[in-house]
């Protein structure tokens, strides 16, 4: 394959932190392991409902494009292109999905029939789509999007050690997610403020600043279930820590409404961490029957039933474990993945 010359547009910062924004980074990094040359052009203002700022960045961005540069635009910063449709087209733009920004949970009806509309009137003039799931594949295409012009491409996993746990009494849950409406974290304190009569902890790791309102509205929901002492908001922490974290972990816990893929989950898997999960976005196909727990997105009193069991017995867990572990195995490593995105810019690049 000819070195591509690649031009990644994203909302600033590159380095936030999030599964997509994670995403982006090791394809990133694959592309350039691979000699590709790739530009990471941040978008400035407000992202995914634009401002000015945003739409005179994302016109600034098409027009600073370099000769033979390939555009590839991260969903998140899509909207804020919709006034550059034009330009867009003629620049032979892909489109790189990880779910459609109206499913974004705690928008207003209006401010979701905006992005609708940006993105019916973006998507059409983009010439390919990538898609992070086969589920938000799905979702482009219910908009209309042919097909033909929709590629998957997961995400990856590293190499990984099986959790192993607390080896004791009570069970260690984690959850990974900013401390925003759409990861449901308040859903989950809810399922589990009515099993205090069990043995567990429960800590969340994410960012408290992305929406610092519900961030304090969490904590102070813990507080009013008489949870609090149990739940630990770790908000971001080092890679050191998470993998010291992930390594005494029982049970991974997640109540989300929409996930465009799940990368907290595979990583779960990896590690043979037993699942309790909310079926929202493509989380439903990624966790095996056998390897957890799963009810529909928005119920918390399905999920505080699920989940008690798995709490409860050790060895149910340790079954499901072992099928978690088994999964986890056949998933795809980001090397694999790279090469399957440099496949699919170089075939738009012709």
């Amino acid at each position: 394959m000819s070195a591509l010359a690649i031009a990644l547009m994203v909302p600033a910062p590159f380095d936030a932190v999030s599964g997509g924004y994670g995403y982006d980074r090791r394809m990133v990094a694959g592309l350039r392991a691979r000699g590709h040359a790739v530009r990471v052009v941040e978008l400035a203002g407000r992202h995914p409902l634009p401002d000015a700022a945003a739409e005179a960045s994302a016109w600034q961005a098409i027009a600073d494009l370099r000769p033979g540069e390939i555009p590839v635009i991260d969903g998140l910063g899509l909207p804020a292109f919709a006034r550059a449709a034009e330009a867009v087209s003629r620049a032979g733009t892909i489109g790189l999905i990880h779910h459609p920004t109206p499913l974004e949970k705690g928008l207003s009806e209006a401010d979701a029939a905006l992005l609708r509309e940006k993105e019916t009137q973006l998507l059409p003039q983009l010439a390919r789509l990538i898609a992070t799931s086969r589920t938000t594949a799905r979702a482009l295409a219910g908009m209309g999007i042919a097909e033909a012009r929709i590629a998957v491409v997961e995400p990856g996993t590293d190499p990984a050690r099986r959790a192993q746990g607390l080896q004791g009494a009570g069970c260690a849950i984690l959850s990974i997610g900013a401390a925003v409406p759409r990861k449901g974290h308040d859903l989950l304190l809810r399922a589990l403020g009515r099993l205090t009569d069990l043995d567990w902890r429960l800590t969340i790791v994410g960012s408290l600043e992305r929406d610092r309102a519900h961030a304090a509205a969490l904590a102070a929901l813990a507080r009013d279930l008489t949870i609090a002492e149990r739940v630990t908001f770790a908000g971001e922490i080092a890679d050191e820590a998470l993998e010291a974290l992930w390594s005494a972990t029982d049970l991974f816990a997640l109540a989300t409404w929409h996930e465009g893929y799940g990368m907290a989950v595979a990583e779960a898997l990896k590690r043979g961490i037993p699942c309790a999960l909310t079926s929202g976005g493509a989380i439903g196909d990624l966790l095996p029957i056998d390897a957890g727990v799963m009810v529909p997105p928005g119920d918390w009193v399905a999920l505080s039933r699920a989940i008690r069991r798995p709490i409860f017995d050790t060895a149910l867990r340790h079954r499901m474990s072992d099928a978690a572990f088994a999964a986890g195995q056949r998933l795809p490593g980001w090397e694999t993945q790279a090469d399957a995105f440099a496949r699919e810019l170089a075939a738009v690049a012709g």
